[in-house]
């Protein structure tokens, strides 16, 4: 899921929404049971019938029933995404777009990420820019996480922290030129929460490097840090489709945007708080997401005018999002 962001020369900018689709897939997941064909003994047993001996049925050979989708951890989706007073820039921005995503954990490498295409069938408020009228064909981001205690060989569980991770966030958008345009990583340490319920949460805090930044005045830095937190819950089966709960919220904080731009339009920090319900079959997923924006994309939330007359920045308030995607 990405939201859309503007600078004073640019209309759009991209912002990540941190993992909804490696969620989804958790509530697919369904346990099989067998019964016995003869009541008090074994499945496939044999009773010799003259003396009642039971013999001991020859070992089955294990059949795995092939899987439904590409890969059996390599789990992908594309879907459809509406938005609407998406908050990461000056302007609140409306958009219709395309969307890939992928998850799986092998060895002791856990993966997401997903890449964008903007406005893809043109619809879109005046502020929303994509692939159709010139403005950033392509927005991504991909959180790579490494297991330490995998690499160790070892347990580092303490108390409730379970794993523990080496943690990135990259994230990169394309831009219609190079003042359009997005590079971020994140970099830091990540850790899985046991909470002994159905609950299950995560955690991640990451130095912040700024590259390319839309012209903002924290390019080419180290600015601040990020906290990230994402729990999940299943809310069960319904209708023949799993229904799930996903959160997270990424806090921005310690930055010098504030000082380095010189005047009261950028903040030094930022908090986005992002609730989706999902309701997912085999293949199709469906979801819709509320968020909340407290100083979206640092912006103040103050007057400005970048020489078109002056509007009001709202930087605060709710975002929306809703979907329909195929899993594959």
């Amino acid at each position: 899921m990405h939201a859309g962001i503007q600078n004073k020369k640019k209309k759009t900018k991209k912002r990540p929404a941190a993992g909804v689709a490696v969620m989804a897939a958790l509530a697919s997941t369904s346990a099989l049971a067998s019964t016995s064909a003869m009541a008090g003994q074994p499945a496939g047993a044999t009773v010799l019938a003259e003396s009642e001996v039971v013999l001991p049925a020859a070992p089955a050979a294990t059949v795995t029933p092939p899987s439904p989708y590409l890969s059996d951890w390599f789990h992908q989706s594309i879907g459809l995404i509406g938005s609407k007073n998406i908050r990461f820039g000056p302007h609140r921005t409306n958009d219709l777009y395309l969307e890939y995503e992928y998850f799986g954990r092998k060895g002791p490498f856990d993966l997401y990420g997903y890449v964008d295409v903007p406005r893809v069938l043109g619809v879109g408020n005046g502020y929303d820019g994509g692939f159709t009228n010139k403005g950033s064909p392509v927005f991504s981001e991909q959180e790579p996480r490494v297991s330490i205690d995998h690499l160790l060989g070892k347990s580092l569980a303490i108390g409730p922290f379970k794993e523990w991770y080496v943690a990135f966030d990259w994230i990169y958008d394309q831009g219609h030129n190079t003042p359009g345009r997005q590079n971020t990583l994140y970099a830091g340490i990540g850790t899985d929460i046991d909470t002994h319920t159905p609950l299950m949460l995560s955690a991640n805090l990451y130095l912040h490097r700024q590259w390319e930044n839309y012209g903002a005045a924290n390019q080419n830095s180290w600015d601040g840090y990020r906290a990230q937190m994402k729990y999940i819950l299943p809310l069960g089966t319904f209708h023949g489709g799993n229904l799930l709960y996903v959160g997270f919220f990424n806090y921005d904080f310690g930055s010098k945007l504030r000082e380095e731009t010189g005047d009261n339009t950028r903040t030094d920090t930022a908090f986005v708080s992002t609730n989706v319900l999902i309701y997912s079959f085999k293949h199709w997923r469906f979801w819709t997401a509320a968020r909340y924006f407290h100083h979206g994309g640092q912006w103040a939330g103050t007057e400005l005018n970048f020489g078109d007359g002056p509007f009001q920045n709202r930087s605060n308030g709710w975002g929306y999002y809703a979907s329909v995607g195929y899993q594959f």
